[in-house]
């Protein structure tokens, strides 16, 4: 038992608790995007929320109009 969270195994807020399992690798900046986190598939690349964020307040983001014919 766990003398921080006092559970077997550790509550996942817990310090003494293992990092969660990495998905994948975000294509913008390589950081690692773990289990639990965002995740934004644009194109089938892989990307953080991080970057997303960075990239609408930076970017010019043309809209696209779809037809419902």
């Amino acid at each position: 038992m766990c003398d921080i969270c006092l559970r077997t195994p550790c509550h996942n807020r817990c310090p003494n608790a293992p990092e969660p399992p990495v998905v994948c690798l975000c294509c913008q900046c390589g950081n690692e995007i773990y289990e639990g986190e965002e995740l934004y598939i644009i194109n089938d690349e892989r990307w953080c929320e991080e970057c997303v964020t960075d990239c609408r307040t930076t970017a010019e983001i043309e809209k696209v109009e779809y037809d419902d014919d």
